[in-house]
């Protein structure tokens, strides 16, 4: 956990150069925290976290109750409070916190932990408050939210809608409040957010460097007076931090007499539906939100500009959109939606944006950027909007042009001209529409991620046995526990009721949930497979298993082999987004080099395993079986998919042959994979000859390697 303190030399708030927008979302959700927060998406480097950890610094004092570890306030403790009851306890004031949320803490260190030995054997209740405890009333900060694990987003999910947290442990149970301004940061090439946390964020704000040399010069200038001196870097900015945190008082003061009129509801109204949100919060978190803007500029009555601002910070990551596409909005429909409501004049009107808190040093007017009170320049300079920021779009299908045919394609007609060299190259050609998937799962019981893909041994799921604890006493086993000590009763003096527990007795349970893996998708791009048009199929099988990823919280990594060789389009990554758009842009022709292809696979599979050994993968194989280019193409391609099945590699071969002559080459690659070949039509999942498949892959090196009766049992149970 970080706290900051009043002594702590952050760097200041307001001499963050630009980052409007951030700004505008962060100093609202301090005006009105029942907004729900903010989160702010952009490319590393854009002082997200320097911005967030300056915000605590301009929160007011709250006041607690002397003593109480979960910050209860003397005006209304909560009557619940593990450390109550209070009474007419004393009052204390302190800063408003800023607790960190790292990404790989436990369980126990974010709702506390519970000494089960003690409840158990004495009866009491010994509580540790962990993270959330410790937010309330404060701010919790996430950075790189989007890599948090599941069981932690579903515990963040709890306490954030009912504004407590709650610990249990076999009838054992412990409740304390925790209300906390949520606010995370990402990187959306690290993979997306699960929509159920995306919605709990009142705001997103997209963030990137500025492109203008002047902007990026006074941004390292300031950066390196600061790191020279820190101390006298902070009081020069002393004055500003002052005013705009004077501002914000008196904002939150102007709050509750702030009207909010029937046109401006219409507006909020009518906008969320043209925009097709879920449900009801965005009608609710805007409304607060044009709200707090008027407040902070010192009005009393919200105008359709603060309407129109608070739609383009609370609905571009609600509206609904295709899988992969960016969070955005669409700033025209956005306008027209307005008009039409009745309270926006969109003609020859600029974009309203709000004032800053005041003039500071080292700006040309005072002011980082040029702006006052750190925000850039009211004309000139081009301002952030959510929906700027690019992002990879779901590929749709299109009609090709007219390809230029390898030496694998089918020929010409006559009179057309054939392709001029071995290896030319065709272009993408976009996906056909995507289909929900049969699931494709390793074999065995593994010990990695949480996911929802293979069996697993988990935190969460359901219990399937007890053990001795391995550390500290996770989930308690109470049957086990109590066969464990009931023997040593009479030896232990027992005389009376009650149980004599001691640590030896305790057992915890050991549940199996799923697993989410590393699913490696190797694509065959070469000429064979750009034949009679067969690619937008293929690449839409590919998206679909990718969207399958995404949902099963998979990593994935994608190599494609044509021409001459294979490449690593994709290394592996959470960023489902990243997979989907390179796929789009994928080319085809030219030879099928499927040996390369295959070890080029085994090799990002062995790195990957020294990084994270506990996530096993999986292989999708994307082909026709093809193999050519120099000698025995295909014996060498069968000699590299048995080093990966001498592995232990699961796999799986998407056999991609199409017309009413098939070699069944796939198949024969799937033999020596050790794993099951699926057509295209057997991928999906309402197809009534998919059946559900578990990927088998070769225990051993040398085992089933050969053609013999092993592999045509498996063959036949996997057909």
């Amino acid at each position: 956990m970080t706290t900051t303190e009043n002594t702590t030399r952050q760097y200041p708030f307001t001499a963050v150069v630009g980052m409007a927008d951030m700004r505008l979302g962060l100093l609202l959700n301090a005006i009105s925290p029942a907004i729900g927060g903010v989160l702010v998406r952009g490319e590393k480097g854009t002082a997200k976290s320097t911005m967030v950890r300056g915000l605590a610094e301009l929160m007011p004092v709250v006041d607690v109750v002397a003593g109480c570890r979960f910050a209860c306030a003397p005006a209304a403790p909560d009557p619940a409070c593990p450390d109550g009851p209070h009474g007419a306890a004393d009052a204390e004031q302190r800063p408003t916190r800023m607790v960190e949320l790292p990404v790989g803490a436990s369980e126990d260190r974010l709702v506390g932990a519970l000494d089960i030995e003690r409840a158990l054997s004495e009866g009491v209740k010994a509580f540790e408050p962990g993270l959330l405890a410790d937010a309330h009333r404060g701010v919790l900060y996430v950075d790189e939210v989007n890599l948090l694990h599941d069981h932690l987003v579903d515990l963040l999910l709890d306490a954030a809608a009912m504004g407590a947290s709650y610990v249990e442990r076999e009838g054992v149970s412990v409740r304390h409040a925790a209300r906390f301004l949520l606010v995370g940061t990402m990187n959306p090439e690290e993979g997306e957010l699960r929509p159920q946390l995306l919605d709990r964020f009142g705001l997103t704000v997209e963030v990137a460097a500025s492109r203008e040399p002047e902007q990026r010069v006074e941004v390292v200038r300031r950066r390196l007076a600061y790191d020279d001196d820190p101390a006298g870097f902070a009081a020069r900015w002393a004055d500003e931090e002052h005013r705009l945190r004077e501002r914000i008082s008196l904002a939150r003061e102007l709050l509750p007499q702030v009207r909010l009129g029937d046109a401006a509801l219409r507006q909020i109204a009518a906008t969320c539906a043209a925009f097709e949100v879920d449900g009801m919060r965005a009608d609710i978190v805007m409304a607060r939100t044009a709200t707090a803007l008027a407040a902070w500029d010192e009005r009393t009555e919200v105008l359709p500009e603060d309407v129109r601002q608070a739609a383009l910070l609370a609905l571009p990551h609600r509206r609904r959109r295709a899988p992969f596409d960016a969070p955005g909005l669409d700033e025209d429909k956005l306008d027209q939606v307005l008009e039409e409501s009745g309270g926006q004049d969109s003609e020859g009107e600029d974009d309203p944006e709000p004032e800053g808190p005041g003039d500071g040093p080292d700006g040309p007017d005072g002011g980082p950027g040029g702006g006052p009170g750190g925000l850039p320049p009211q004309d000139g300079g081009p301002r952030e909007q959510p929906g700027d920021a690019p992002g990879p779009e779901l590929p749709r299908q299109q009609e090709p042009e007219r390809p230029a045919r390898s030496e694998e394609s089918e020929p010409a007609p006559a009179g057309e001209p054939a392709a001029s060299g071995p290896a030319s190259e065709q272009a993408a050609v976009g996906a056909t529409e995507p289909f929900r998937t049969r699931r494709l799962d390793v074999p065995g019981l593994g010990e990695g991620a949480d996911g929802r893909r293979s069996r697993a041994r988990t935190a969460h799921g359901r219990t399937a046995g007890a053990r001795r604890p391995r550390g500290a006493l996770g989930k308690l086993h109470l049957a086990a526990t109590v066969q464990a000590a009931a023997p040593h009763q009479w030896a232990r003096g027992r005389r009376g009721p009650g149980l004599v527990v001691r640590r030896d007795d305790l057992r915890e349970a050991v549940r199996e949930g799923r697993e989410g893996n590393l699913v490696l998708f190797v694509v065959d791009a070469s000429g064979s497979m750009a034949a009679r048009k067969r690619m937008g199929a293929v690449k839409g099988a590919v998206l679909s298993l990718l969207l399958d990823a995404y949902q099963r919280r998979d990593k994935i990594g994608m190599v494609t082999f044509r021409g001459s060789g294979a490449e690593v389009a994709l290394p592996p990554t959470s960023s489902v987004e990243a997979g989907a758009a390179r796929l789009a842009q994928l080319p085809t022709g030219g030879r099928t080099p499927l040996s390369e292809g295959l070890l080029r696979a085994h090799e990002v599979l062995r790195v990957e395993r020294l990084r994270d050994p506990s996530r096993r993968p999986l292989v999708v194989v994307v082909t026709d079986g093809r193999a050519t280019g120099g000698p025995e193409p295909l014996a060498r391609a069968y000699r590299a998919a048995g080093l990966l099945a001498a592995g232990g590699t699961a796999s799986v071969v998407v056999d991609c042959e199409a017309g009413p002559v098939r070699l069944g080459l796939a198949g024969e690659l799937a033999r020596e994979l050790g794993g099951p070949a699926v057509t295209l039509d057997e991928l999906r999942a309402d197809s009534v000859s998919a059946l559900v498949r578990t990927v088998q892959g070769r225990p051993a090196a040398g085992k089933g390697a050969g053609r013999g009766g092993d592999r045509d049992r498996h063959n036949r149970k996997a057909a």
